[in-house]
């Protein structure tokens, strides 16, 4: 039961449940929040917790990594994650939630990071693109099956927290059974030689990190601001409950494909015509109101946009040595982070002085804005980058 396959069969489940935990988190808290009166930019503020979690623990895991090996922090992140679901229904303060939401995503990155590292490393070329997009999947099911767990809500507030507290639990149970690992020794003799690294790391392979930040933008826009536009133009909760999987089925069908395809035609191309792609599909939005025109859109913009990470990922990891994957993953974590943090701050300010249609040309503008940026791109070698180093 310790065999490469069952190993790579554990992690992808492990991210299906860090995806199940984001998009339960995400609307549900949004429209307990919006229900309590809170302003839209407040409750985008709020969604943004998670990620400033994200951002505080991302230069502190890497040497942890190094010195107790992927499984351990994964385990040590699962149950940071668990217990502060079951803590979550206690209290409803804002700014409890705010603190509990910061914790989740210190946990969730943690044995989403080491997990992510772990794949990569262990993926050849040839694969990466393949299985990373697998990875990609099994995220975005988990991220598409938690939003409809919302309704859970409304049978019990503390039901739908300890269904994703089991899943965490559950996983556990799976991931004991595997062997540790550790990734490639590197040296960091001091903290100057660490941000020299990830300087490298940057100007190596910014394209592919602003994929992870694109992912992040419009995942926490979606799922944060979505419920809070969709309410206030009169939808309701059961269309969010619909809308939101849609995205989801169009990433889930399209994931491998574009991982295929990018194994074949290059990381790049497919990149941008899915930015282009996509973001024209949500400015499309606004020329109809209707739930099932907006559906198919939604979908439209799931199959290319729902494999912004994965894609940024496979590139990244294209164009960095073995040696620098775990620097590249923690700036793919960290460009996530950000833009999962302006995605709701810029989305709640649009919806709250624009109105009409602010989500949907917030979402496309900021995705044609990262294919005109990423169009400009040009990799560079390796001694290259050591030059000016």
């Amino acid at each position: 039961m310790r065999s490469a396959r069952y190993r790579f069969i554990v992690l992808i489940a492990v991210v299906f449940v860090s995806g199940f935990a984001q998009g339960l988190l995400l609307p549900l808290l949004a429209i307990l929040l919006e229900r309590a009166g809170v302003s839209s930019s407040v409750n985008g503020f709020s969604a943004s917790a998670f990620y400033i979690g994200i951002l505080l623990i991302s230069p502190f895991i890497e040497k942890p990594l190094h010195r107790f090996g992927y499984k351990r922090l994964i385990i040590t992140g699962i149950a940071l994650t668990c217990v502060s679901m079951l803590i979550l229904p206690l209290w409803q303060a804002i700014w409890f939630w705010f603190i509990l939401r910061v914790l989740i995503g210190i946990g969730d990155h943690i044995f989403h990071f080491a997990t992510q590292v772990w794949l990569t490393s262990m993926s050849t070329a040839k694969r990466r693109g393949r299985n990373i997009a697998i990875y990609g999947v099994s995220f975005g099911l988990g991220f598409g099956i938690g939003p409809v767990m919302t309704r859970l809500v409304e049978i019990h507030l503390a039901l739908p927290f300890i269904v994703a507290a089991a899943l965490c639990v559950l996983s556990l149970s799976f991931l004991i059974r595997i062997d540790n690992e550790y990734p490639e020794n590197i040296t960091t003799p001091d903290v100057q030689s660490t941000w020299k690294r990830y300087g490298k790391v940057f100007r190596m392979s910014w394209a592919g990190l602003l994929g992870t930040f694109g992912y992040g933008f419009i995942e926490t826009a979606v799922h944060s601001n979505f419920p809070v536009y969709a309410i206030r133009q009169g939808l309701g909760i059961e269309a969010v409950s619909i809308l939101l999987p849609a995205f989801a089925v169009g990433a889930l069908v399209f994931q491998v494909p574009l991982g295929l395809l990018s194994d074949r035609f290059g990381r790049k191309p497919i990149l941008l015509i899915s930015l282009f792609i996509g973001g024209i599909s949500f400015l499309a939005m606004t020329l109809d109101d209707s739930f099932v025109y907006l559906t198919t859109m939604f979908v439209v913009a799931g199959l290319f946009l729902g494999s912004l990470f994965s894609m940024g990922i496979t590139y990244m990891a294209d164009l960095l040595p073995r040696d620098l994957l775990p620097a590249g993953n923690i700036l793919a974590g960290i460009c996530f982070s950000l833009g999962s943090i302006f995605g709701p701050l810029i989305g709640g300010f649009a919806i709250q002085f624009f109105k009409e249609g602010s989500i949907y040309y917030t979402i496309g503008g900021m995705m044609l804005v990262l294919f005109a940026a990423i169009t400009f791109f040009q990799p560079i070698a390796v001694n290259q980058v050591q030059q000016k180093v």
